[in-house]
């Protein structure tokens, strides 16, 4: 099993933007399946953003797609989730997860509902009112 580590969380502004960066040592990760995901206090787990393996398709969620950005830097093997006009729904834990166990020709939209294989601990994100 790989360990992912997030990173970039804390307590951010209604308005503001954040990025989360995503690091897995040891694991390609331009090679798989990315997706982040969060989970509010007392709320499921939901899906925030995907990535296919060569990032040429991407996913978003109804709740950020208009102002979300998954992006991967390949050099680094770090994959970053930006979100811009934050509010204070977006206050959660996100998580960024991999799916190394993925079928060429996987549906990108339905990537939320695939088998993660490997989770990073969460990073957490406060948005003050």
């Amino acid at each position: 099993q790989v360990q992912l580590v997030e990173s970039g969380g804390g307590l951010l502004e209604t308005g503001g933007s954040l990025t989360l960066s995503c690091t897995a040592p040891g694991v390609a990760l331009g090679a798989y399946p990315i997706a982040w995901f969060r989970q509010a206090s007392g709320k499921e787990r939901e899906g925030v953003a995907c990535m296919s393996p060569n990032g040429d398709l991407s996913y978003y969620s109804d709740a950020v797609k208009s102002r979300s950005t998954i992006s991967r830097d390949k050099g680094k093997n770090t994959v970053y989730l930006q979100i811009t006009d934050l509010k204070p729904e977006d206050t959660a834990v996100y998580y960024c997860a991999v799916r190394r166990s993925y079928t060429v020709g996987e549906p990108i939209m339905k990537c939320f509902d695939h088998h993660m294989d490997d989770w990073g601990n969460g990073a957490l994100v406060t948005v003050s009112a």
